[in-house]
């Protein structure tokens, strides 16, 4: 099996620690922007970490001054193409090519979000356009006093094509500040961003944000990883179908799911706290 160690990163840099793996954007004299590698890379490296049991839990953060300015303007290839060159094809050929470029795009933050580890952000300063898209398919999101939050796409003339759209109101829970923030591509500040559910914690510093971000994943790595590989599958079920249909999945799961001894495991000590702590197997 491919390790995630072994695959050859240009526009990112992973490590692991314990059962933790980090995913840093590493773009840092460039606000770790996202040029074609990083659309390929990053998702290659959650197909990776899908497979991978011995990891149990995701911090995704950037290196430098930026968390993410987004999609690199400056690289032709993931705009369409040079224009030079695509202004001779005709209009109906330009929009088929440009839709299948953007499809694996799409399919990058999907990668992540199928994940069955839960994937935590760490967002530091600014984090703009295409990082959004990212944002909103990650599970948990914390932030830096100075982080702020900007759907730039309606600033350069486009709709966001890449899952902000989509996941964004199921996100924060409210609608109306969704289509707000995706209209006018407005700045949003840390604790707005607080009040609205999009992050849950706000911390002082980038020093205190990876410790707590580190601290929060190394507590879901303690957890039964096939429980916690339900629980998020079972979230992201629901979140598209209904009631029903929800409850009778999470009914099927789970009586598969209890037949471990893992549970018995994980009951005895949450009785005894202060027993030994109950080592499960990876996935």
């Amino acid at each position: 099996m491919t390790r995630v160690e072994d695959l050859k990163l240009t526009a990112l840099q992973v490590h692991r620690e314990g059962h933790v793996v980090t995913v840093e954007l590493a773009r840092p004299k460039v606000g770790n922007a996202m040029n074609a590698a990083f659309w390929k890379e990053y998702r290659e490296v959650f197909q990776t970490l899908a497979n991978d049991g011995e990891c149990r839990a995701i911090l995704v953060k950037g290196q430098g001054r930026f968390f993410s300015v987004g999609l690199d303007i400056k690289e032709p290839s993931v705009l369409g193409g040079d224009p030079k060159v695509t202004e001779k094809v005709e209009p109906a050929h330009r929009f088929f090519r440009t839709r299948r470029e953007v499809m694996p795009m799409q399919e990058t933050f999907t990668a992540m979000e199928r994940c069955p580890q839960p994937v935590i952000a760490c967002v530091h300063s600014a984090a703009i356009g295409g990082a959004i898209d990212l944002l909103t398919a990650c599970d948990i999101r914390l932030c830096n006093e100075e982080a702020y939050f900007c759907i730039q796409e309606v600033n350069v003339g486009i709709a966001a094509d890449v899952g902000t759209l989509q996941r964004l109101h199921h996100t924060i829970g409210n609608n109306s500040l969704a289509r707000e923030l995706a209209y006018t591509g407005r700045r949003m500040g840390a604790q707005e961003a607080f009040r609205a559910g999009f992050v849950s914690n706000v911390y002082p510093d980038t020093e205190t944000l990876y410790k707590e971000g580190k601290a929060l994943a190394e507590l879901i790595a303690s957890k039964s990883p096939i429980a916690v590989a339900g629980t998020k599958d079972n979230l992201n079920f629901s979140r598209e179908h209904t009631v029903t249909d929800s409850l009778e999945r999470v009914a099927t799961w789970n009586a598969a799911a209890i037949q471990t001894r893992e549970v018995i495991m994980a009951a005895t000590a949450a009785l005894k706290k202060d027993g030994p702590k109950p080592k499960f197997a990876n996935l």
